[in-house]
This record gives C-alpha cells, structure tokens and sequence, in this order.
C-alpha cells in the first residue's frame, strides 16, 4: 500500500502541472488561473503571431540539423571509443566527448560564444545550430556507445569474410543492428535542443530566436495564456517522438 501511494504521489507531482497546463491551455479567461470555460481561442491566437512562429520554425530546423549532425557525429564517435581499443590519446578522446554531460551550460555557452568571437563568425542560426549539437553529441555518444558494446562483433566478422568491405559491413550488418539505439539518440538529441535556453542566449543572433528565448522573455512580462498552447503544442510534440522511439526499440515478434 506504502508503495503504490508513493508511486502515486510521485506521479502527481511529475505530471500534474503538465496536466494543468494541457488543460488550461482551453480555457477561455485571459487570467492562467480563472477557468471561464472551454475555448480554443488561444490556438487561435497562437496561429494569428508571427513571431512566435517564427521562433516554432527556426527550434525545429535547428533541432532537426543538430540532432541529424550529433548523431552521425555520434555514432562515429562510439565506433572509435568501442571498436579501436587502447589506441593513443583514447582518455583524453573520451573525456573531451564527455565533458559537457558534467559542465554547466553556462560555461558551455560562454565557451562557444568566445570561440565564435575568436573566429569572427556572426551569430545566428548556424552557431545555434552547431552549438547544438556540440552539445548534444555526448549524449547521442553514451546511447549508441553503450548499444555497440553489447553488438555481436561475429556477425560484422562474418559479412567481411564473405567479401564485405569495413565500410560495407558496419552498414550492413551493424548499422541496421543498433538502429534503435541510433534512433534513441537522435530523438534525445532533438528533445535536448528543443529545451535548451542558456546556450541558445550565448550563441544566437538575429533572426534565430528559439521558442525557448521566446518563451521566457514573454513570461517576464507576465503569463499569456497563448504560452499554455504553444507549450501544449510542444509537449504533444514530444510526446509523438517518445512514441514512436518506443515503437522502433520493442522487440519485433518472428514467429507465430
């Protein structure tokens, strides 16, 4: 009994301001805490401003193209980590493809920002983006890293034998093997740049405006209702993508 109230209360807290949320997003007041009625005027609202859509569309294309580049980037990263052994400079290797799972973002975004300055690139969409997945590599790294550990080597072993060239085995046979975990990655990685904030403040310039940033900088001027949508909107989003990673890592059934 301990433990299912436990399980319960734990839950209610998690999910219980999403739930709020969701639901507030319909309400018709112009006040977040006075529920006057269902209404969808707020979606409405919500089509009807151009810059928060503008912000929508510059997250999901940076979020598409860095989850897209940390992943590949990833993969050859575990690869190396997993397939090369005790080859020289391997711990520094792997600490530096590690190190932003341990340092704070701010140091992360005060970091890109002065090498950005360094190489006298302007900010903006293409620093956010790569920032991005600079960021996002390291978690894309682990996922496919700890997925390739447990890959049976034999099977990419087998298709060389038979005339297979490295490259052709690894797509083969063990890229189609871990695509799972290739997928977890990248939907991690998509969700990461999708939340982030302090980096994108560091690494963004005009024109490339996160709905994040966005975000926070309508909810110091006092929450909107439309905020509730378009949060809603995001939550559904992501809700989509855990579904659908869900679907492609369970286990396929092959007989009867």
């Amino acid at each position: 009994m301990f433990n299912r109230a436990s399980v319960a209360l734990g839950l209610a807290f998690l999910y219980g301001p999403i739930v709020l949320l969701v639901i507030y997003s319909f309400n018709a007041s112009r006040l977040v805490t006075v529920w006057a009625g269902f209404s969808t005027r707020w979606y409405g609202a919500l089509a009807q401003d151009q810059q928060m859509l503008d912000a929508i569309w510059v997250t999901l294309r940076v979020g598409l193209i860095s989850a897209s580049l940390a992943t590949v980037l990833g993969t050859l990263a575990a690869v190396g980590l997993v397939r090369s052994g005790r080859f020289p400079g391997r711990t520094l290797f792997g600490g530096m493809i590690y190190a932003p799972l341990v340092l704070p973002e701010v140091i992360l975004g005060l970091s890109l920002l002065l090498l950005y300055v360094a190489l006298d690139l302007p900010r903006g969409f293409w620093t956010l983006t790569l920032s991005h997945a600079t960021v996002t590599l390291c978690y894309a790294t682990v996922v496919i890293q700890a997925r390739l550990a447990s890959f049976d080597i034999s099977l990419e072993e087998a298709a060389r034998d038979l005339g297979c060239t490295p490259l052709g085995a690894f797509l083969a046979v063990t890229l189609p093997g871990i695509a799972p975990a290739v997928a977890a990655a990248w939907m991690l990685a998509f969700t990461l740049s999708l939340d982030d904030l302090v980096i994108a403040s560091f690494t963004s310039g005009p024109g490339a405006t996160t709905l994040p940033m966005r975000l926070y900088s309508q909810v110091r001027l006092g929450v909107n209702p439309e905020i509730n949508a378009v949060s809603t909107l995001l939550i559904a989003l992501v809700a989509v993508g855990v579904t659908a990673a869900w679907l492609i890592q369970r286990p396929r059934r092959t007989g009867p």
